[in-house]
């Protein structure tokens, strides 16, 4: 038997519970501690899942000297400072998306996770998905050739989540559904093209529903009396890649279109593309001069996409890997999310200088 890993994890809302509910089914992994600012809510949860401590202060958490690595999922204000912390506290960190609110924040983070040597991979669980994987092998054996366009997103069709609680406030979660869904499906078409270095954003971003106080979806609880809502509710953005390709962004909490309101991702290859959309996953190519396409199917035993995430950060955590998804990937996201705002504040195209390591 090896020594259990010891998690603590900050955030006992929604995202907290997932992560402890697929991280505690794993074997040598204990949910040690678990912190939140709503200290009944972190006992509660702490009840439910059987965890014997419970913090008031996340620095007290990061301070325990047992616990190897923290999950922190809280709003997107504070990725960046709980996770600068966790670093320097000498802990590895499984960050919620998006990384960090702002560019800016993004940076220390990486500045502080290469000076402390921790593992910080952020925790995009797109990256998981069985057909991902299956895609993500097709590409890197060439079955696609050279990607010269993708075109990606999730049109939700009436889903603006909480109205005037955090997720609809812009100085808590740095913006709508761009950031909040659009960082996904950015995320993971980037990793799919092979994380080509970004150089120019073009985007526009339009708030039609929410200061309407329309487009109203089920998750979390708005709050219509005293909330805010100062953030977008439909964003579309081109990014042009160093190497000439060019990815295509469309994203809404609401909007008034035909959609299965489900996230789309379209790769066009010049030897072979895959189409994933409405629950329909296809492999496309040309064989003797015929068009042919072939069905992406899901393994019989498909465990899903967050056990994968939760026993890859474990690994890599055991054998001081690189995560699949780390910071410098998360820093580039932020990078194209910041330009497409500045984008579509300016009117202009905006250059990008991503770093090369």
């Amino acid at each position: 038997m090896r020594t259990p890993l010891r998690l603590g994890i900050v955030g006992a809302g929604t995202i907290g519970q997932i992560h402890m509910q697929h991280f505690g089914a794993l074997p040598d992994v204990e949910i040690a501690a678990v912190q939140d600012t709503n200290a009944a809510l972190a006992r509660k949860t702490a009840g439910e899942h059987g965890v014997s401590r419970v913090y008031e202060k996340a620095e007290e958490l990061f301070a325990a000297a047992d616990i190897d690595a923290v999950i922190v999922g809280v709003p997107n204000k504070w990725h960046a400072p709980l996770a600068i912390a966790a670093l320097e506290a000498g802990k590895h960190v499984l960050l919620e998306k998006p990384m960090a609110l702002n560019i800016g924040d993004a940076e220390e983070i990486v500045r502080v996770q290469k000076a402390t040597g921790k593992i910080l991979m952020v925790a995009h669980q797109m990256r998981w998905g069985w057909w991902v994987l299956q895609a993500k092998e097709r590409i890197e054996r060439g079955d696609l050739g050279d990607i010269s366009y993708a075109k990606c997103g999730w049109f939700r069709r009436k889903g603006i989540p909480g109205w005037g609680t955090w997720f609809t406030q812009k100085a808590v979660a740095g913006g709508g559904p761009l950031i909040d869904v659009g960082v996904h499906l950015l995320d993971l078409t980037l990793w799919l093209m092979g994380d080509p270095r970004p150089v120019a954003v073009f985007g526009s971003t339009y708030a039609a529903f929410g200061p309407e106080k329309r487009g109203i979806g089920t998750w979390a609880t708005p709050d219509f009396e005293h909330g805010i809502f100062d953030v977008e509710d439909l964003a579309t953005a081109l990014v042009k890649f160093e190497n000439g390709a060019t990815l295509s962004l469309e994203v809404s909490w609401a909007v008034n279109k035909d959609t299965d309101s489900a996230p789309f991702v379209h790769l066009l290859g010049n030897r072979g593309g895959i189409s994933v959309q409405g629950g329909r996953h296809k492999f496309l190519a040309e064989i003797d001069d015929q068009p042919t396409e072939e069905d992406l199917v899901p393994p019989p035993d498909d465990e899903g996409e967050r056990p994968r995430l939760a026993k890859h950060f474990v690994e890599c955590v055991r054998e001081g890997r690189e995560p699949v998804s780390p910071a410098l990937s998360g820093l580039k996201n932020n990078m194209i999310l910041d330009a497409i705002y500045r984008s579509s504040a300016t009117g202009r195209e905006i250059r990008l200088d991503f770093p090369t390591e």
